[in-house]
């Protein structure tokens, strides 16, 4: 399950990269996390636009908003078929601009997070779903990220990683391609950009979102391996 990403970006980069029409007035954040409003690229009237919808998909059938933290992701093997994917996946999918995400690998009776991310910072998209949800005081716009099984590089941190789309073509295949093209792209990530960095264990906690979140750490296992410190002063 992918339950924290990153998008710090430039807006301006990612209007050319996306060729966006209108763009939200963005700053960077380092710790994206579910129940939060996040840029999302959706295709209307043949132009691209960026809205701002919250991540944790509300289903336009449902009866309340209890379920959305449960739908932050959607299994891409099922998509076509479940009750709360297979209708946004028909006839609203969406791409997340993103820049990295996390994932946290079991160590002993802890967990490492690592980063996941492209060689030389280079943006990126999810493949999303999105929906409308009306039954409240005022309508509610939602999004989901898809998921798929690990490149095996990462497959080591966790056996799950979300749908990565990396180029043009792609974003437009995603967006407006036919269901074979669009089934095509629900793979892991091959590109040999890939790459994954140990962060700190402060990205565990949605209130942090600062740049230090993305910087590398030295990983668990090899801080537990370092021989302790001398002891200072008399050996009496």
């Amino acid at each position: 399950m992918c339950g924290r990403y990153s998008i710090t970006t430039a807006p301006e980069a990612l209007r050319r990269l996306f060729a966006v029409t209108d763009m939200l007035n963005l700053e960077p954040r380092y710790n994206m996390a579910p129940m939060q409003t996040a840029p999302v690229i959706r295709e209307r009237d043949g132009k691209r636009h960026m809205d701002g919808l919250r991540w944790g998909l509300v289903p336009s059938w449902a009866p309340d908003e209890s379920r959305a933290a449960s739908l932050i992701n959607g299994r891409s093997e099922t998509v076509a078929e479940k009750p709360s994917f297979r209708d946004g996946y028909s006839k609203r999918r969406c791409l997340v601009p993103a820049d990295g995400f996390y994932e946290w690998r079991k160590v002993g009776s802890g967990k490492q997070p690592y980063r996941v991310s492209l060689e030389g910072e280079r943006p990126f998209a999810f493949a999303g779903l999105w929906e409308r949800w009306e039954r409240g005081t005022e309508p509610v716009e939602t999004f989901t990220l898809l998921t798929t099984d690990a490149d095996p590089r990462i497959e080591h941190i966790h056996h799950r990683m979300p749908v990565m789309l990396s180029e043009q073509e792609e974003y437009a295949r995603w967006l407006a391609g036919d269901v074979q093209e669009r089934a095509a792209l629900l793979r892991p990530y091959g590109g040999a950009d890939l790459v994954f960095t140990p962060v700190s264990n402060r990205v565990g906690n949605v209130r942090n979102d600062d740049r230090s979140l993305i910087e590398p750490v030295v990983e668990m296992e090899q801080k537990e391996a370092q021989p302790p410190a001398p002891r200072q002063g008399s050996l009496f």
